[in-house]
């Protein structure tokens, strides 16, 4: 029933920029990634190539400023592109959310010699980062991280080892948070140290139960040597660098979360329209039609809420209460609408043969990433009734 089939989504863009940027993107992810995403993720292969062609399409530096090779668009449009990419393949959508997240302190703390010298080859020149703040012992807790950096005349040594770093390994940089000085938030500073760095190694990826192509592992620091012209910011100002990072990253997610939302309804739906049991389509069944009505709510009204965050944080407004948010509901309603999924295909929803339930196993990393949902509720209720313990 091809009239009832799924169709893109009816996207509300500030600019005509911004709908022939939405159009090269969905060109892009069905020309190029949709293809191979399932055989991909199925055998842990991450799509190189494919950040290669966003980098040279000017899609991994959207919102960074274009005297460095960004786009200079908005987080409203930027949002809506990773929503694009994660609806087709999480890796991707995730991927270039990781690498804005690893290039936000140099574009944004960094001195101007340092955004001269290295942004342009972070944001167009094909290179792709990663970010290390997390450690095997400080995750949630990551004011008390213990990788350490030691002045050593006119360089820094670091010593440590971080965690669950998206594209540990294959990066080209790594933004590295490391202690400098006290314990707590205070003694932390952030490092652009260059993947070919002396002491720089990474262990064997993780073996996780979804996002196989996209390599999550340890990245240990055995004395790499910077010098102190990659230190981004002040002495001390890492953790708010890091915070103000997280910040944006946790929309990235958030809309990463709504893609892969949206692309279990649209499975959901079509095999609905499609699959007849007794007589009639089963998407006729009043039971699967309040699901699908349920599953369509909660994703309008997470687009409605993180594109709300974004347009707070374009006009220049705190919107640190409204990222968390964000980030909460979404994913919450992302491993919501992509386990009805499942259940809406029955048998053939949990075999791999239909995408729906590697849509639910990569659901299920966007409510522990970048700050778990646990976090996320401490975050706002913060905002809401002050700080803990007062």
């Amino acid at each position: 029933m091809p009239d009832r089939a799924p169709q893109p989504v009816d996207r509300q863009l500030p600019t005509d920029e911004a709908r022939d940027l939405i159009s090269l993107v969905r060109d892009i992810a069905q020309r190029e990634i949709a293809p191979k995403a399932a055989e991909e993720e199925d055998a842990g292969r991450f799509p190189r190539e494919v950040f290669t062609l966003l980098s040279e399409s000017g899609l991994l530096g959207l919102p960074y400023d274009s005297e460095y090779g960004g786009g200079e668009q908005p987080y409203e449009v930027y949002l809506q592109v990773l929503e694009e990419l994660a609806a087709v393949r999480l890796t991707v959508g995730l991927g270039v959310s990781v690498h804005t997240l690893a290039s936000y302190a140099l574009a944004t703390y960094g001195s101007k010699q340092q955004q001269v010298e290295h942004l342009p080859a972070m944001l167009g020149g094909g290179l792709l980062g990663a970010y290390c703040l997390s450690e095997p012992a400080s995750g949630s807790d990551a004011a008390s991280l213990r990788t350490k950096a030691v002045r050593d005349g006119e360089d820094w040594v670091i010593t440590g080892t971080k965690a669950w770093i998206t594209h540990g390994g294959i990066a080209d940089f790594y933004t590295v948070m490391a202690r400098t000085g006290e314990d707590g938030p205070r003694g932390i500073s952030a490092f652009l140290v260059p993947a070919d760095a002396a002491g720089l190694s990474a262990a064997a990826p993780e073996k996780k139960m979804g996002m196989k192509g996209s390599p999550t592992a340890q990245v240990h620091f055995d004395g790499v040597r910077v010098g102190d012209e990659r230190r981004i910011g002040e002495e001390g100002q890492g953790f708010a660098i890091a915070l103000s990072a997280l910040d944006s990253g946790r929309l990235g997610i958030a809309a990463c979360a709504i893609g892969v939302a949206q692309a279990a309804l649209d499975e959901a739906v079509t095999y609905a329209t499609e699959r007849r049991q007794f007589g009639k389509p089963i998407a006729d069944f009043q039971g699967l039609r309040f699901m699908l009505a349920d599953m369509a709510t909660q994703i309008e009204a997470g687009r409605a809420l993180y594109l709300a965050a974004a347009r707070l944080r374009d006009a220049g407004r705190s919107f640190a209460k409204q990222a968390a948010m964000a980030k909460l509901h979404c994913t919450d309603a992302a491993m919501k609408v992509t386990t009805d999924a499942v259940q809406i295909l029955g048998g053939y929803g949990y075999t791999a043969d239909f995408p729906a339930e590697r849509y639910m196993r990569e659901a299920k990393v966007l409510q522990i990433v970048e700050g778990t949902n646990q976090i996320q509720r401490m975050v706002i209720a913060r905002h809401l009734a002050g700080p803990e313990g007062r």
